[in-house]
């Protein structure tokens, strides 16, 4: 009894450092994680070619862009997070590789300006719908004229009229 307690006890132990030894095993990466086309280009997407005007990163084909699509794709393997890699071409290149500017120095007008001329367009269209919708006064359109006011000569006309009348 005392023979099979331990050989029991053996195999579990045996087994028990079989398992810890393949989990250490499986848990260590051989080969570095490549990226996906879809990290890389969602990446791409968020970033401007600095050689071609207002083309993303992702759709344009120039030699360039694809290096620096493979430049973002060696950044992800390495461990480097979207911020990171953004961060590196606007140190490369400037702002103008950002598909969507920063919030900082003249670049906030951008998320102000349409906001504001949205509102103003929406307060000038109300205005006009108001004004065409009250009733115009007929008498606004009709002068009163005044004796004062008229011309001589239209006097003289009426005057001849008038007594020219049977």
């Amino acid at each position: 009894m005392k023979q099979r307690y331990h050989l029991w006890l053996a195999v579990s132990l045996a087994l028990f450092i079989s398992l810890v030894a393949v989990s250490a095993v499986l848990a260590q990466d051989s080969s570095p994680r490549t990226p996906t086309d879809d990290e890389v280009n969602a990446i791409a997407k968020q970033l401007y070619c600095p050689v071609c005007e207002n083309i993303p990163l992702d759709v344009c084909g120039t030699q360039a862009c694809e290096q620096w699509r493979g430049l973002i794709r060696e950044k992800l393997a390495a461990g480097w997070d979207e911020a990171q890699i953004k961060q590196y071409f606007v140190d490369q290149f400037g702002d103008r590789v950002l598909a969507t500017p920063p919030a900082r120095g003249l670049n906030w007008l951008v998320y102000i300006i349409p906001p504001v001329a949205i509102l103003v367009g929406v307060y000038v269209i109300y205005r006009a719908f108001m004004a065409w919708k009250q009733p115009v006064d007929e008498l606004s359109y009709e002068q009163e004229s005044t004796p004062s006011d008229e011309d001589e000569y239209i006097t003289r006309l009426e005057e001849e009229l008038r007594s020219r009348q049977p």
